[in-house]
């Protein structure tokens, strides 16, 4: 009688072997490109670009905060610019080619706290008929209240005002256009452009979340960053001994 062990060791021996080729084939393909770049994604990326970037407004407008950081290129200068926003408030700074100063909004009450270059440069001198300096050395890392009257409150409190900044970064001009996935402080993101690119570009999460995460405006007018979407934070209006009044009307903040 001749045994069947040698047969069923080789039937074992043929099915590993299949195993190993399948699981060789399966890397191979792999590393082709068959593997899925929305796997394990919020699928964000499978929409076309006007899809896309109504997902990412309808989540940046049901977030009730954000933090912005970046550059801002305008008529009126350079700024960077470093706010954490709500939708009732902001808090952070501003960077000029002038000056440094500090912002915080609490509803409608808007508080700056400025350095002596704000105080005491030209135009702040010609608005107000103060000496510069003696301005500076009342004024420097005091806050003072900014009345709604006031001409400047309004270019301020533009920077204070979530639904302001978030509305011109999150509107891309031209024909909309989907372009390379890339990362954002380590999280997945695609991007989307207006006018290839010219009318700024828009990178947007592809985790969670489909959140704005980079703002880059068009001509080079600067990048900003987004992140922190959701996460509250405080604000405190300043104690008496941190407020000063100005008195006249306030230096205008362009560079």
């Amino acid at each position: 009688m001749t045994s069947s062990a040698p047969a069923v060791r080789a039937r074992r021996r043929t099915a590993s072997l299949a195993l190993v080729l399948c699981a060789g084939l399966t890397s191979a393909l792999t590393a082709c490109g068959g593997e899925d770049p929305d796997q394990g994604t919020n699928g964000v990326g499978k929409l076309s670009a006007a899809e896309i970037e109504k997902k990412a407004r309808t989540a940046a407008d049901s977030a009730d905060a954000v933090h912005l950081a970046g550059t801002l290129v305008s008529k009126g200068g350079t700024y960077k610019i470093d706010m954490r926003l709500r939708n009732k408030g902001g808090a952070g700074s501003v960077t000029s080619k002038n000056s440094t100063f500090t912002l915080l909004r609490i509803d409608d009450e808007l508080y700056l706290k400025a350095d002596a270059g704000f105080w005491s440069h030209d135009e702040g001198k010609a608005d107000t008929g103060e000496d510069g300096a003696a301005a500076a050395d009342k004024l420097e890392d005091k806050y003072v209240r900014v009345p709604e009257g006031d001409p400047t409150y309004k270019q301020l409190s533009g920077f204070t005002d979530k639904k302001v900044l978030l509305g011109g970064m999150l509107t891309l001009h031209g024909e909309l256009t989907k372009g390379d996935r890339d990362k954002v402080a380590g999280v997945r993101t695609v991007r989307i452009m207006g006018g290839e690119g010219t009318g700024g570009a828009l990178d947007v999460s592809l985790e969670g979340k489909p959140y704005p995460l980079r703002f880059a405006r068009g001509g080079g007018g600067g990048v900003i960053t987004l992140a922190d979407w959701g996460k509250d934070f405080a604000l405190k209006a300043p104690s008496e001994d941190e407020t000063v009044d100005y008195g006249k009307q306030l230096p205008r903040t362009s560079s």
